[in-house]
Parts: structure tokens; sequence; C-alpha cells
């Protein structure tokens, strides 16, 4: 920032006298033609030729910055120029270009040291480079300026010039921001307040509920809480945001039909020809729905051209999240079923087939109880091999008389033969009733084999019979139930479009585009001009 220099203000008080005639005889001299000027410091020889100089390089067109820097390089190189023309004249008879780098550099350094000596001097009378002076036949006398005041002159003029800039820029900021902001937010919020189409909303609340809590300790600790529920209800809320949804409310309610009236504006108006995808872009933006897990409610916002029309649209798409509540609870309860369902049913055919073996078993031996056949068949056995010793006993009796009787002893005798016959016979029976693969007593263990079997399977049988009612059971306790807490209700004002909330938004939305556009253009500009 340019600080104005301050300089103190004096009082000349008016000469008078032998005073008076001496500032006269100053101010003559000081009124002097730059011609009659020039002669004085050249001479007469020299007049002409320094004439011409000094029109040649007036000719050049320089300005008063590169004259001022001719001014000061003089000074410091101590030539007696009488004017920036003249000091322009000087230095390049010297050799020396007033217009080089390198010499407009060697002035920085005495920058300092030269405002301080243009200040001591700016008090004193004496002027020591002086400025060129037009004739007087064409501009009016002017006072000569001190280097102080030249310096505040042009100071003046840098700030004033610095205004103007800033000014300018001020204005084209101003014109940008009108451009590519207020105009594009003016545009918008006559979209809202004149032209777009008031949609009304209807809103409506509903909640999946269990029938009964689950069975288990994580089930019990989960029952009754939203947790239960949540996958069927994230499922149902998928399913309403779904094209499936759309399309089946498109066909009950003729959804895409009313955004397609010609009195909708035209940025929401469906057209006639418009597809499935175009429809579903219009559906997601006219249907939202929102998932609370901390309660488990499902809302929803449905909103149309028509107070009704949305109602009705609410209505269908709640009887569609019933069905698929409905048909998600019956698919549990048949996948719960199937299984213990196929294990009733082995069982049952496992038992039936253990009690057909029993009955072949049964009818293969002819026998009821085959253990009883064999334990008569010893009875029989032991009686007779009783009676055979009895007989010996008696045949031995007989024969210890010296003289028996002979018929008696015969009799014995055949009685004993007749005895060892049924005797083997018995035996013979007996064998075959305990050896072979049809013998009794392994058609005895078969049989019992088979009951125990069969007594397993009637276990079996029951066991599955008792899980598959527990199982049913179970299922009825996971039907759910869709139960609307808030049914929809037709609207009398319109919810959309928020017109003040859309315009602001559109404006800070213009303004952060136009803002991140303007800071990557300052970056890129700096890295070019860098």
């Amino acid at each position: 920032m340019t600080t104005k220099p301050k300089a103190r203000k004096y009082r000349i008080p008016q000469p008078s006298g032998a005073g008076a005639e001496r500032a006269e005889a100053a101010r003559g001299e000081t009124e002097l033609s730059p011609a009659e000027r020039i002669r004085q410091a050249l001479g007469g020889g020299e007049d002409a030729a320094a004439s011409r100089e000094l029109d040649a390089i007036k000719r050049e067109g320089l300005t008063g910055r590169q004259l001022r820097v001719a001014r000061r390089l003089a000074q410091k190189h101590g030539l007696p120029a009488t004017s920036d023309y003249d000091a322009v004249r000087l230095l390049r008879q010297k050799g020396i270009d007033p217009l080089q780098r390198s010499n407009l550099l060697d002035l920085v350094v005495s920058g300092k040291q030269g405002a301080r000596e243009d200040a001591e001097g700016a008090g004193s009378s004496e002027i020591k480079l002086p400025q060129t002076l037009r004739k007087p036949g064409e501009t009016l006398p002017a006072a000569e300026l001190s280097p102080a005041q030249r310096r505040e002159v042009e100071i003046g003029r840098i700030q004033r010039d610095i205004v103007r800039r800033r000014r300018r820029k001020l204005m084209a900021l101003f014109a940008r921001l009108a451009a590519f902001v207020l105009l594009p937010t003016l545009l918008v919020g006559y979209y809202f307040y004149r032209v777009a189409t008031p949609m009304y909303a209807s809103k409506s609340e509903f909640v999946i509920l269990q029938a009964d809590g689950q069975m288990g300790a994580v089930g019990g600790l989960l029952a009754g809480t939203q947790f239960a529920t949540s996958q069927d209800s994230i499922s149902v809320q998928s399913f309403l945001e779904s094209k499936e949804a759309m399309l089946l409310l498109d066909r009950d309610a003729g959804f895409a039909a009313h955004f397609q009236q010609p009195d909708i504006d035209p940025i929401q108006r469906l057209d006639p020809d418009a597809s499935n995808e175009e429809a579903y872009k219009t559906y997601k933006r006219m249907i939202k729905l929102g998932y609370d897990p901390t309660e488990g409610v499902i809302r929803m916002e449905v909103a149309a051209a028509d107070p009704a029309t949305a109602t009705e649209f609410s209505q269908k798409l709640i009887s569609y999240a019933e069905d698929r509540v409905n048909n998600l609870s019956e698919k549990k309860r048949e996948d719960q079923m199937k299984d213990a369902r196929q294990s009733f049913e082995m069982a049952q055919d496992e038992r039936r087939k253990a009690q057909e073996d029993l009955v072949e078993l049964q009818l293969k031996g002819a026998v009821l109880d085959p253990e009883g056949v064999i334990a008569s068949l010893r009875g029989r056995i032991d009686q007779v091999e009783v009676q055979l010793q009895d007989k010996r006993l008696q045949l031995a009796a007989l024969l210890d008389n010296a003289r028996p009787n002979k018929a008696k002893v015969e009799g014995v005798q055949g009685d004993i033969e007749r005895l060892e016959a049924v005797l083997e016979d018995l035996n013979a029976e007996m064998v075959d009733a305990s050896n072979g693969e049809n013998s009794l007593a392994r058609l005895s263990v078969r049989i019992q084999m088979a009951q125990a079997d069969l007594v397993t399977r009637d276990m079996m049988l029951q066991t599955a019979l008792q899980q598959m009612e527990n199982t049913r059971m179970e299922a009825n306790r996971q039907v759910r139930y869709l139960t609307v807490s808030v049914n929809p209700v037709p609207s009398q004002e319109p919810s959309y479009p928020r017109k003040f909330e859309n315009t602001i938004l559109a404006f800070l939305l213009f303004a952060g585009i136009y803002l991140l556009i303007s800071l990557t253009a300052s970056v890129l500009r700096e890295q070019v001009s860098s």
C-alpha cells in the first residue's frame, strides 16, 4: 500500500525593497523560453545541434516514467540536464542508455537516498533538474513544482488508477455473479413459483409384526422386538422401491398415464411413449420410503398431481406389501415343515416294512409261537425217557428172578423197543426244529428280531409325529402380519415443490459451482504465470 508523503506547509513572506527587486529578477530569469535556456546552457555554437537532437528525442514518444528515470540517472551521474529530454540526450552522449533494465535496477539502490534528497530539496527554491517549459504562446504559464509535489501528483495518479482498476474488477465480478449465479437462480425460482405443477403427498406408516416369539434362548430374547422382523421389513422396503412394484401399480392404477397428463409441467411430465425405465425414474422421485430400525416402522410418502390419486397409489402399494409379507412367511413355514414331513413319511414307511416282515415270518413258520412248539417237544421227549427208564427197571427186576416169566419179559422188552422208537422220532423232530434254515429256533429268533425292529419303528414314528407337530406350531409362530399404523389421507394443500427451499438450494449450488470454477481458474492462471 502506498502512503502519501507528508510535507510541512510554510508561509513564504512577500519580499519588499531590494528583496523584491531580486525576486523580480529571478522570476524574469525563470520565465525564459526553453530555447533561450538551452542557448545559455550550451552556448551559441552548439545551439542548433542540440535543438535538433531534442526534437528527435521528443518525436520518439517517450513516456513520463521513462523521462523521470532519465532525469534520475542524469542526477546520479552528475550531468547538468536542463530538462528531461536534455537528460536523455546527455546520457546518450555519455554512452548510457536510460531505457536498459540494468540501469533501472541501479536506481533501486539509490531510491531511498534520492527520495530523501528530494524531500530536503522540496523546501528550497532551487530546482536542480528543471522541467521542459513550453512556449508562452502555447499554454498559460504555470508555477514550477518541487520533486515532493511531483511525487504527490504521481502517487495520486497511481491511487486513482488503482481505484479505477478495482472498480472495473468489482463491476466485472458483479457481472459474472449476475450471469452465472443470480440469473440461473431467478430462472429456477420462476420455475418453482410459476411453472411447476403442485404435487400432493399422502403419508402412511406400517409395521410388520410376528405372531409369537421364537423358540430358543436367542429367539426368546429377540421376540417382541423390532429385530425379530427387521429382515422382513427391509425386504418389503426393497420390494416397494423396485420396478416390479411400479409395474403392478401401473397395471392396477395407471401410474404412467397419470403423469402423462398435459396439465403437468414439461419437466415432470412423462412422454406419451415413455419407456419403463423413464417411468421408473418418475416412480422413484414420487415414492419415498424410509425404514426406522430403532422402531421397526416403515414410512411411505406418495406424491401425485391429485390428492385422491396419491391416496389410491398409497393404498395399492400397502396391499402389495401385505401380499409380499404373506408370501415371505408362507415360504418360511413351508421350508420348516418340509423336513419334518419328510422325516414322518420315512418313519411311516420303515414301520410298515418292519410290520410286513414280521407277518411274513409268522406265516412262513405256520405257527404263532415257535418257542411253545419246541417246549412241547422237549416235554414229550422227557416223558418218553421217563417211561423208557421205568420199563428198563421193570425188565431188570424180572431178569433178577431165577426163573423169570418169559411172557412178561418179552412184553417189557417190546415196550422198551417201542419207547425207544418214539424217542428217536421225537429227537429227530427236535433236531429238525433246532437246526437248518427253516428251523423253529431260527424262525423264532428272526421273529424276535422282527418284533424288536417293529417296536423301534413304532418309537421312531411317534418321535417323527411329535417333531412334525412341534414344527407346525413353530411355523404358526413364524406368521408375519402387516399392520398399518397411519392410514393414507388425502392432502388439502400441495406438499411439492418447496419453492423457497428449492430456490435457496439452487442459489447455493450455483454459487458453489462458480466458486469452484473461479478457484480452479485462479490456480491454473497462477501456475501458468509462474
